[in-house]
């Protein structure tokens, strides 16, 4: 069984290229406006939130040896698992489409093979390979591909803060709504890294490594998108990348960086399919999501990038909450009930209560104040309303 588990170096790899995304340095240019130093503290804010929020989630998972579906099971109920479950599947797959969207049109500016259905397909079947090769047999591949992600970075790094400021940037963002966008990355690996950290050998060193190493990338990576907006005054990466001269060297951050981010994503939705199915195959569940994901990229034109990051916080950011303080306070499991109603309208009012927060525009965004507001009423009802729970 012991040869089946997972290594503290192992787990910082995958995390490593998580953080690696086009998809974050295209967040981090939204959070220009504000200014370098303002951009960085929103950054570090958003992400020390995050990762926090990451971790908690991450060793529920490494103590229990569940995937992220299972251990919502011990707040939700058996049956009342199969709604975030569901959500969960439908967002990696939103996912999968929006990481291939960008990296396939990114790469179509770099080098234009006829139109950027042929990077769809390109992305597509290497998500496939990195999926059949498997989690536990990707050391190897994927130390390759950090390696090569991690020196042209470096170059992209050098070349994006060698200019001067642009002062042409005419948007605006406020300060909360930059922690927000900055903690939004993290939290939407909430739903996904229990599929990680439950196969660790040392459970709880290597959820540590997922989480520190993801988090010090991520906030790489949207440092270089807002520094490519700040003083580079452009918008399009791609265009950075030529402009360094990185040519097939920008190619290959692009794709590689899609690839091992976007894996995750279709792996994860295979493991959150098992939960629903149990009779279902995990690798040939995620593979049907990506060719999903590679569909929807081809015929289905993905905007609202934003919007999309927003959805998935009011989501899973009071899904966290309950699970965090059904685990670690309230010390109870409903995973041998069918559903956990309290908790299921808890849930509810927590979704509610982020969607009205965004209109109020606080200084430290919306995922802080209604995990609080949610844990605090998780706590009320459930000493109100307690249901009687059974071990698992």
């Amino acid at each position: 069984m012991n040869n089946e588990k997972t290594s503290v170096f192992a787990n910082g790899l995958i995390w490593f290229g998580a953080g690696v995304s086009i998809a974050e340095i295209l967040t981090g240019m939204l959070i220009a406006p504000l200014g370098f130093t303002k951009g960085l503290a929103a950054i570090f804010l958003g992400h020390l939130i995050g990762g926090v929020l990451m971790y908690l989630a991450g060793i529920i998972g490494a103590q229990t040896e569940k995937s992220s579906m299972e251990t919502v099971k011990m707040a939700f109920g058996a049956k009342g698992s199969l709604l975030f479950s569901s959500l969960n599947v439908l967002q990696l797959i939103g996912w999968t489409a929006v990481m291939i969207v960008s990296g396939a049109a990114t790469a179509a500016t770099v080098v234009n093979l006829g139109g950027t259905w042929v990077w769809d397909l390109v992305i597509g079947a290497l998500i496939v390979v990195w999926i059949m090769v498997g989690i536990r047999n990707l050391n190897k591949l994927n130390l390759v591909a950090m390696n090569a992600l991690f020196i042209l970075t470096i170059v992209m790094s050098m070349v994006i803060f060698g200019g001067n400021q642009s002062p042409h940037i005419t948007s605006t963002i406020s300060f909360g709504a930059a922690v927000e966008l900055s903690v939004a990355m993290p939290l939407s690996w909430l739903p996904l890294i229990s599929d990680y950290t439950r196969t660790a050998k040392r459970k709880q060193l290597a959820t540590i490594a997922s989480v520190v190493v993801y988090n010090m990338v991520s906030c790489w990576m949207y440092i270089i998108g807002m520094g490519a907006a700040l003083f580079t005054g452009e918008s399009n990466i791609a265009s950075i990348m030529l402009k360094a001269g990185l040519g097939i060297e920008g190619l290959v951050i692009i794709i590689f960086s899609t690839v091992t981010t976007t894996f995750l994503d279709a792996f994860s939705a295979g493991v959150s399919t098992v939960s629903i199915a149990k009779n279902v195959n995990e690798k040939r569940a995620a593979v049907i999501v990506c060719f999903i994901g590679t569909a929807l990229a081809i015929f289905i034109p993905t905007t609202q990038f934003e919007n999309f990051l927003y959805l998935i916080s009011s989501v899973f950011a009071p899904m966290i909450a309950i699970q965090v303080v059904d685990y670690f306070i309230l010390k109870k499991s409903a995973c041998n009930q069918a559903f956990n109603f309290v908790n299921l309208i808890v849930w509810i009012i927590g979704f509610a209560i982020y969607r009205y927060f965004m209109e109020l525009q606080t200084p430290i965004g919306n995922t802080v104040p209604v995990m609080l507001i949610t844990g605090i009423l998780c706590i009320i009802g459930n000493k109100l309303f307690s249901q009687k729970t059974k071990e698992c």
